[in-house]
């Protein structure tokens, strides 16, 4: 790995630097201004002429940036924001295949490291449902809904007090109350503020890519590790 403060080193603290003020501004703001990926954009560009073997750095680069295409597919798909996809984008420039495992890494492996970090909440929506259900609430009071619309909602949301960081899940029809599973664009969403309503969580899908870079830094990847265990 070479001396502590090798360039390696310094791209992961970057991009690390990068994705905490991210992170931050996006759960305070939903958010984030353009200008923070164009002065690490910038950064990216200017520290691979401190490279070695620059030639091989621009080819590394240049395969990184095979998730752009990706980033803004799954982006245009509404599964995450704008911010996210330009955040992978200058990832991929900022920090390629940075990692301090030595194990295999691909321009896909943050991105495939925050999807499964992005299914924890749905463990945390079957406990906090279950528990309620043996303090004997009932947390479909107020709907008719059947068997199978009551257990996908046991999974991907939870009936809240009062939300925070959330999308509601329900909807009035006919004066009554129904579950609504509908995909919605993130980036145009409104968080609920209703008491009392059936949501599922909207943590930034920043805090997922975040994790799985620090996961790819430490770890490596987790489908890969998994598949060569």
């Amino acid at each position: 790995m070479g001396s502590y403060f090798d360039l390696n080193t310094v791209r992961i603290l970057l991009a690390l630097c990068m994705l905490f003020v991210a992170s931050v501004i996006d759960i305070r703001k939903r958010e984030i201004n353009d200008m923070l990926w164009i002065v690490f954009g910038v950064i990216a560009a200017v520290i691979i002429f401190f490279e070695p073997d620059l030639w091989s750095a621009i080819k590394i680069m240049g395969f990184s940036m095979i998730i752009v295409p990706v980033a803004l597919f799954v982006w245009r798909m509404g599964v995450f924001g704008g911010a996210d996809a330009l955040c992978l984008i200058v990832l991929a420039g900022l920090a390629p295949h940075a990692t301090f495992t030595g194990k295999e890494i691909t321009p896909f492996t943050t991105l495939t490291n925050g999807a499964i970090l992005s299914i924890s909440p749905i463990i945390v929506n079957v406990i906090r449902n279950l528990l309620a259900i043996l303090k004997h609430e009932n947390i479909f009071e107020g709907f008719n809904e059947s068997r199978l619309n009551k257990v996908i909602a046991v999974f991907i949301g939870y009936r809240a007090k009062n939300p925070k960081y959330s999308f509601s899940i329900e909807r009035i029809e006919d004066n009554a109350k129904r579950l609504d599973f509908s995909v919605r664009h993130a980036e145009n969403t409104a968080f609920c503020n209703a008491v009392n309503t059936w949501v599922t969580p909207g943590i930034p899908y920043l805090i997922y890519i975040t994790g799985g870079f620090l996961i790819q830094v430490f770890f490596g990847d987790i489908v890969f590790n998994f598949v060569h265990a």
